[in-house]
């Protein structure tokens, strides 16, 4: 285990189920932690996680007298009522919160809730999660989660402390693939855990370039830990398991409906201290974390692409339509936007050094005054440049010091640029490989990709 974070209390079981005694919860009923757990799932599965009008009863009453609330048909909206007797109709809901908790067990799970340590608490942010001119219902129904699965060993709410959050297209080019297992890579490199969906393209890019740097990296699903989606990232959700968690607010054999999908985003936008959107097309469901996570005062950062590309159609509209989202480059701009005030900045943008560039205006005036071929006598030198010509004598030798001029019998010249010998070879450019550990084949592609892709909406499954 790493030995920056501390090591994780072993739960009682791998579903997470602790003892028995009963206490008082925040909402005044007095009943077990089992049965507030059992009743958490099965609110869970009566109603999709985010619904408000259950969150804000589960807040007043506490879940065991919420969900007895619902059972009994006393839901205060007319559509939860109705969605109730549906899944009611389906089967018990404390059956099915049983039975999804044995599979957990099973699948050497745990189930997490507020009740529990580990806890996230700034997922509690999504409270105030309002968006604005919603005609969808799954836009509005934004509240924090009742409960979380987790496979993996490490606690879900350090895990989360220090985490950022990159998203984006799942057609992702060569460049975006590249930029974001970078962005994994570095950020992971600095103990900061990467966030993302498990997605093809960009989410799984991210997931791979942190673990290639053994760090921490949680991925985010929509559906059942039994069942992760996309089915082609098996293996690298085996691997995000083994080293580090992932997470899920439906239970053990839940299908990733499409709807899912927008709603899973609300707790990668909320759960993490900034969302980095790296490519997205027109209708990408990165822009929708990215809104989510402006609308909950996390920051949002967009890496821009070609403006040729479909794949940066998205991310660009979001840097014209919020003020509030940055444009960021790399790891050091990410940092300076998440990490400490004052602390965490990124190195400003320089050119080369070259040996002009520290001279004053008198030196820099002789300088610029030398014709490029042939020389000239101090005199018309200083009379070309405005100098006096004491000062030109002593400017030109600090000059000929810094191996810019060259003294000759018929005056000052230039020197003659150096040039690198014969078999030198060029200066690598640096990428994730010179970490010493590969990242992805898009290490090797162009830095710029022109060629325009169809837009596709990921969002849906």
């Amino acid at each position: 285990m790493d030995d920056r974070r501390p090591g994780r209390p072993r739960p009682a079981g791998p579903g997470g189920r602790p003892g028995g005694d009963p206490t008082t919860d925040r909402g005044g009923d007095v009943s077990t932690d089992e049965e507030r757990r059992l009743a958490r799932v099965a609110l869970t599965w009566l109603a999709e996680p985010g619904t408000r009008a259950v969150h804000r009863l589960v807040e007043r009453l506490g879940p065991v007298a919420t969900l007895d609330l619902l059972l009994d048909g006393g839901s205060p909206d007319g559509w939860l009522h109705t969605t109730v007797a549906a899944r009611s109709a389906a089967g018990d809901a404390r059956a099915v919160a049983a039975e999804a908790l044995d599979r957990a067990d099973r699948l050497g799970a745990r189930l997490v809730t507020p009740d529990d340590e580990e806890w996230p608490v700034r997922v509690a942010g999504l409270t105030t999660l309002q968006l604005p001119d919603t005609t969808r219902r799954v836009d509005g129904e934004t509240a924090p989660p009742l409960c979380f699965w987790v496979r993996g060993s490490w606690p879900l709410g350090e895990a989360l402390e220090r985490s950022v959050a990159v998203v984006g297209a799942r057609a992702a080019t060569g460049y975006g693939q590249h930029v974001a297992t970078e962005l994994g890579y570095g950020l992971a490199e600095r103990d900061w855990t990467v966030v993302s969906g498990g997605a093809f393209g960009i989410d799984a890019a991210a997931h791979r370039g942190a673990l290639n740097a053994s760090g921490l990296t949680v991925a985010v699903l929509a559906c059942g830990l039994d069942r992760p989606y996309p089915v082609g990232n098996t293996a690298l959700f085996d691997r995000i398991a083994d080293t580090g968690l992932l997470v899920s607010e439906w239970p053990p054999g839940a299908e990733p409906l499409r709807p899912r999908f927008l709603i899973r985003n609300r707790v990668i936008a909320g759960g993490t201290l900034g969302t980095v959107v790296v490519e997205a097309s027109a209708r990408s469901g990165a822009t929708q974390t990215a809104r989510r996570a402006i609308y909950t005062g996390r920051a949002a950062m967009v890496v821009p692409g070609p403006v040729t590309s479909a794949m940066s159609v998205g991310a660009h509209e979001l840097l014209r339509e919020f003020p509030k989202a940055r444009l960021v480059t790399g790891v050091g701009h990410v940092l300076e936007e998440v990490g400490r005030i004052g602390a965490d900045l990124a190195p400003v943008a320089r050119g080369p050094q070259r040996p002009a560039d520290g001279l004053d205006d008198d030196a820099r005036s002789l300088l610029e005054a030398l014709p490029r071929r042939g020389a000239l006598g101090v005199d018309r030198l200083a009379a070309r440049a405005g100098v006096g010509v004491r000062i030109a004598l002593r400017k030109l030798s600090l000059l000929e010091e810094l191996s810019l001029v060259v003294r000759r019998e018929d005056g000052y010249a230039l020197a003659p640029p150096t040039r690198p010998k014969r078999g030198t070879p060029a200066p690598e450019t640096p990428t994730a490989a010179a970490h010493g550990t590969p990242t992805t084949g898009a290490v090797n592609t162009p830095a710029v990709t022109t060629v325009a892709r169809p837009a596709v909406d990921d969002a849906r499954p």
